[in-house]
């Protein structure tokens, strides 16, 4: 196993980061999971920065453990909130959609640990260079957003390419992942989709009913035209998706289509027509349970696994 001191430095019990979801991720479910033992993240995304210093406001009631906001660098509101976050004292920024390092100097002045999100070597050297504290591995299982390595060719890449801690994201859904990522020589986790189901987790019931319900088979990705794949469960939505792209029609069209569709299905639990991000593991999701519970439960898995797993490769 890696070093884990990064988790360490920062006061986190268990190596586990919260996916950064849009929609999603709010002040609820990032305090639950730093309440937990993790380390719970606010989901910026393109959402106003007053809704933002709200929802870190909300956090910083909920629990006096740490937590981070994720930024999507390409979002027009950027720079506000990369400035918000070392005004209200956020410890740590995870960041995707873009190279964090105009903001570096700024980020490391106020003391934040930067995590940015990476589908590929080259962006995790980069990042390296840049002056990132660790690197956020995102195999193409997750949910959301991808790129194209999966999780078991990406990881090992990573962790031979840099110096800097990697923690493992994509397919990651049960104590046998983290313990798998640990093999890979990950320092830790990123959990997005089973958090999906946390009882503190405010996405509608619909959203989280279709989680539940999940088969191996059931993800999507759809968008590849677009240059931004994302990976989602099949439904309506998917199906009008798969047409266009066998028709291959203009890029305008797939936005049309694709405008508030993840809104649609968080918020007013449209599952049909609105976009039902998740990655491959919701099929191993059958439960709901609190944070506490879902990472209590994914560590002692873990923890039995390494301690007790006795694999002879030869006789």
């Amino acid at each position: 196993m890696r070093n884990i001191s990064i988790f360490k430095k920062l006061g986190i019990k268990y190596p586990i980061i919260q996916g950064g979801m849009a929609w999603i991720a709010d002040s609820s479910l990032a305090a639950a999971v730093s309440n937990a033992g993790g380390l719970g993240i606010i989901a910026a995304a393109n959402a106003p920065v007053e809704h933002i210093k709200e929802e870190i406001r909300k956090a910083k009631k909920l629990t006096d453990k740490p937590f981070g906001v994720n930024i999507m660098l390409l979002s027009s509101n950027a720079d506000e909130v990369a400035k918000l976050v070392c005004e209200e004292g956020v410890k740590v920024v995870t960041t995707g959609a873009g190279s964090p390092g105009k903001y570096m100097e700024m980020w490391k002045a106020h003391g934040i640990t930067v995590i940015p999100v990476v589908a590929s070597v080259a962006l995790a050297k980069r990042m390296e260079r840049s002056g990132a504290d660790a690197i956020i591995a995102e195999g193409t299982e997750a949910g959301g957003h991808i790129g194209e390595l999966t999780t078991m060719t990406l990881i090992p890449q990573v962790v031979d390419a840099v110096n800097i801690p990697v923690i493992a994201a994509g397919g990651v859904g049960d104590g046998r992942g983290v313990a798998a990522a640990f093999m890979l020589g990950a320092s830790g986790v990123q959990v997005g989709t089973r958090f999906l189901v946390a009882n503190e987790c405010t996405v509608h019931q619909n959203y989280k009913d279709r989680v539940l319900r999940a088969k191996d088979i059931d993800t999507v990705v759809t968008g590849r035209p677009t240059g931004h794949p994302v990976r989602v469960l099949r439904n309506k939505l998917t199906r009008e998706y798969a047409i266009l792209e066998k028709e291959g029609v203009d890029l305008e069209k797939f936005e049309e289509l694709g405008k508030g569709a993840l809104p649609r299905a968080v918020v007013d639990g449209d599952v049909e027509m609105g976009s039902v991000m998740a990655g491959q593991i919701a099929g191993l999701v059958k439960k709901e349970q609190s944070c506490k519970e879902i990472i209590e439960e994914m560590f002692s898995e873990a923890d039995s696994i390494m301690k007790n797993t006795k694999i002879q490769l030869f006789d």
